[in-house]
């Protein structure tokens, strides 16, 4: 049998086997995700498989630079990788897409034993507290423009109840007003 005709046999099987699985994905005939753990699992990630033309001969592209695993530094993908990697050296020659993600489903505890969340959103939060400041006195600046005269505000006053706020209905259209200048047809 040739590579592409395991391939397509093993591809088929991926398909039976994670019908209606959500955590499987099929990104393209020869390349597939699989998240390993629940979705909102802070230990969850997602593993990319590829396979080469020569695959199941020559070893898959595995690949964990999903943007699912930001949270995941760089020492525990590379140990979980290198794990992998060892499957698939005692594999190599067979289908093992499937062997795989379940080996990685088996050992998830283990592969994420060291793993402490990198939380990226920090990072980014930190940036835009750094910059709000700067973006805040120039906004006071603008307020302090818009000054209004003594007849603005009383006018403004006028129109609103002691609160600031506009009283129900101001902006209602009177229906026999607006009716009496529409004008109907029916009056012709």
């Amino acid at each position: 049998m040739g590579a592409n005709e395991d391939q397509e046999m093993e591809l088929e099987a991926l398909r039976s086997i994670y019908e209606g699985d959500e955590s499987f994905r099929e990104l393209s005939p020869v390349s597939f995700q699989y998240r390993i753990g629940e979705n909102g699992d802070p230990k969850a990630f997602l593993i990319e498989v590829s396979w080469t033309e020569t695959y199941p001969q020559t070893p898959p592209i595995i690949s964990m630079n999903a943007f699912f695993n930001n949270t995941i530094s760089s020492a525990v993908k590379e140990s979980i990788l290198a794990k992998l990697q060892e499957a698939v050296e005692a594999n190599l020659g067979t289908a093992m897409t499937y062997t795989l993600f379940e080996y990685a489903k088996d050992n998830k505890e283990q592969f994420m034993e060291n793993h402490h969340p990198v939380n990226s959103a920090t990072s980014i939060s930190n940036i835009l507290s750094v910059d709000t400041p700067n973006v805040a006195p120039s906004s006071k600046k603008k307020d302090k423009k818009e000054q209004l005269t003594k007849a603005q505000k009383r006018k403004l006053a006028d129109k609103t109840d002691h609160k600031g706020e506009l009283p129900r209905g101001w902006n209602w259209v009177d229906v026999v007003k607006h009716l009496s200048k529409s004008g109907t047809k029916d009056d012709e």
